[in-house]
């Protein structure tokens, strides 16, 4: 019984081997049969180009438009299909978002508020914005990664014109506490944008109820096509133009739409929303399981981010003594795909800036794994990943000076 068992598990182990286990979700996803689907139509047939209205097939992209645009703003509850407007990617949403805004309030106020563990694409228009005499202030969080509303609350100032905080972070998942911020930005006359790129598709967002005036989003992280996003922009707000050419967009946004990648963005919404509650569910299973498995098979790690409050399908976790990037090298040749932290900040081996603002030590952000969990990953998949990370980390500790100095001076400690 014993052997047959051995010789199963063996046999998922080689099959694995063959194909990728790919646990890097919140860096990408894979695009959907059903989204490739809904994409080729308008690389084929109806191929006008959406402002040219004088023929049939520039009307009929034009009118794809309409209805992609009202699925999205039906998806978030916004009241009028004509706040959203599709962009080139998230970071480009951010960037419009953050920099539009400061422009347009620039003469009631300079003072823009954000938290230090934004993504970089709100991160740098910020610092992009300190060069232009813009004022910003960088909250702290705590150990789990949430901003405290009550120091919110003391840094806001007369001249405050922007509060920009992620709905949840790419590193470590946790989820902020959207609607009370919402509902601080309203009550002080502030403006509230949120990067929603890791939050949309997974949870659901109500822009009315969470007094949300902005909030961006990428197509590519929820199943959908790469190059494609969307800024939703609440009616009131008559943020100007960020690309100058052509009157796209409500002459906001110059250039031809990307029809092909914004009807796959409609299709992977919709996927999402209407699978969302069982697949939320199935993938927060895997990641509990990933978590214990890890937490009880490998000593000295640490588990980042909120232990309740997070995405459904983040694991981070730091193992002491050894290098991330290491890990990672090692998983590679199992053809296990993860990251250490945002794959837009791969190259840079400084910490994460993340993990630093939570107070962790450097030496331990430094052991960092990130484990994102998809639809199509499976317990076997997580059995094999547990494994094969627990044989790379007793290799690298075994390697590591300071892990033998630590046997050395605490024998009794060593399981």
């Amino acid at each position: 019984m014993f052997e047959q068992l051995f010789k199963c598990s063996t046999l998922i182990q080689e099959m694995i081997l063959m194909n990728s286990v790919y646990m890097d979700n919140n860096a990408t996803t894979s695009l959907k049969k059903e989204v490739l689907n809904a994409m080729m139509p308008y690389y084929t047939d109806i191929y006008g180009n959406a402002s040219s209205k004088f023929y049939k097939i520039g009307r009929d992209a034009e009118q794809a438009l309409y209805k992609l645009r009202e699925s999205v703003a039906k998806s978030l509850n916004a009241k009028n299909v004509n706040e959203i407007y599709f962009t080139g990617s998230g970071c480009e949403a951010d960037n419009w978002a953050i920099k539009a805004a400061a422009q347009m309030l620039k003469e009631k106020g300079r003072h823009i508020i954000t938290s230090k563990i934004e993504h970089h694409a709100i991160l740098n228009s910020c610092a992009y914005l300190e060069k232009q005499g813009f004022e910003v202030t960088y909250l702290d969080v705590d150990e789990w990664g949430s901003i405290r509303l009550d120091v919110l609350e003391k840094a806001i100032r007369k001249d405050t014109i922007l509060i920009s905080v992620m709905y949840a972070n790419n590193e470590v998942g946790t989820i902020q506490k959207i609607a009370q911020i919402g509902k601080i930005a309203e009550k002080n006359d502030i403006l509230f944008h949120t990067d929603a790129v890791q939050a949309y598709g997974q949870l659901l967002i109500d822009v009315k109820k969470e007094n949300i005036d902005l909030l961006s989003a990428s197509a590519h992280k929820f199943n959908g096509p790469k190059g494609v996003g969307f800024l939703y922009i609440r009616k009131k707000i008559l943020l100007p133009e960020y690309i100058h050419g052509g009157k796209q967009e409500r002459d906001h946004r110059a250039g031809t739409e990307n029809v092909p990648g914004i009807a796959g963005m409609g299709k992977a919404a919709e996927i999402a929303f209407t699978t969302r509650e069982y697949r939320e569910k199935e993938i927060q299973q895997l990641r509990d399981y990933l978590i214990r498995r890890l937490q009880r098979g490998i000593p000295y790690c640490r588990l980042n981010g909120s232990l309740t409050n997070r995405l459904p399908g983040n694991c981070n976790i730091s193992f002491q003594f050894i290098e991330g990037n290491e890990l990672l090298l090692l998983l590679d040749e199992k053809n296990i795909c993860a990251s250490a932290a945002s794959a837009c900040s791969t190259g840079d081996t400084s910490p994460s800036h993340v993990l630093t603002a939570m107070g962790i030590p450097e030496k331990l952000a430094r052991g960092t794994l990130r484990l994102t969990i998809g639809y199509q990953n499976t317990q076997e998949e997580i059995d094999y990943t547990v494994q094969c990370i627990k044989e790379a980390v007793e290799k690298l500790r075994e390697n590591a000076e300071d892990y033998r100095r630590y046997k050395e001076t605490f024998p009794c400690n060593i399981m």
